[in-house]
């Protein structure tokens, strides 16, 4: 189980790619807001009728219904994308603050493994998976920013620090740390890892998903590869959190 998808956003960017992101996300948004408007206004109306002109307590209800459903999985879309995203290496985190920021965790969770394959050198050595050994090469000031964008976003419930915390709390036994974050499944009676190949079973959205559910690491080739991104160096303290 566990194998890596196309990214939908590219790692490198130029700035006139990730202004013209940032500009698409804005009017989709505003786009979006109008849309919400518009079928609450016309939920209101219908109300209206069937209610003989209980204009205030109907039009009221019928748009905040509207808007709760339309905020169902998605990430905290009141807090501003931050703009200090610090990299050792240049990385634009601009991209997985926005998908992270507008709920769609599973094209942030690919984003973030396709970051530590150029982050451990393993892009550079024509590979597109990481070996655990290059773990340690990942910087302390990247991984710390990818964190706080999980951990911002999902209101503390996704992140590798609350999987590190899944991870102590099952004793470092891997089967019961994937039943406790949501990567296994039954058939039957029979309990299975979870797949990512074809039609993904993992959970992506927010209010669904077991917590430490996400980012996904891969296990095909091993335990090894996890095991040390949780034992990275940039969680020996509570530095990473400190936002710059």
């Amino acid at each position: 189980f566990f194998f890596t998808q196309p990214s939908f956003v590219r790692l490198s960017r130029h700035s006139k790619d990730t202004i013209s992101f940032q500009v698409e996300n804005k009017i989709m948004m505003r786009l979006s807001i109008v849309a919400i408007f518009i079928i609450g206004w016309a939920r209101y109306s219908i109300a209206f009728v069937a209610s003989n002109g209980s204009f205030q307590k109907n039009a009221f209800s019928a748009i905040s219904t509207t808007m709760n459903e339309s905020t169902i999985g998605r990430g905290s879309d009141s807090d501003d994308i931050p703009t200090n995203l610090p990299s050792d290496v240049g990385m634009d985190y601009i991209p997985l603050a926005t998908l992270l920021a507008t709920g769609n965790f599973e094209e942030a969770d690919q984003f973030t493994r396709d970051a530590l394959i150029v982050l451990s050198g393993s892009k550079a050595a024509g590979r597109d998976f990481v070996y655990f050994t290059e773990v340690k090469r990942i910087p302390n000031t990247d991984l710390a920013t990818i964190e706080r964008l999980w951990n911002r976003f999902s209101k503390g419930k996704f992140g590798y620090s609350v999987q590190k915390q899944k991870w102590k709390v099952s004793k470092g036994d891997f089967e019961i740390f994937c039943q406790k974050i949501g990567w296994t499944t039954t058939d039957g009676e029979v309990e299975r890892k979870k797949r990512w190949f074809g039609a993904s079973e993992f959970t992506y959205d927010l209010k669904k998903a077991p917590e430490g559910h996400l980012p996904l690491t891969s296990a095909l080739r091993g335990t090894s590869l996890l095991k040390n991104l949780l034992s990275h160096p940039v969680w020996d303290d509570d530095v990473w959190k400190k936002e710059p």
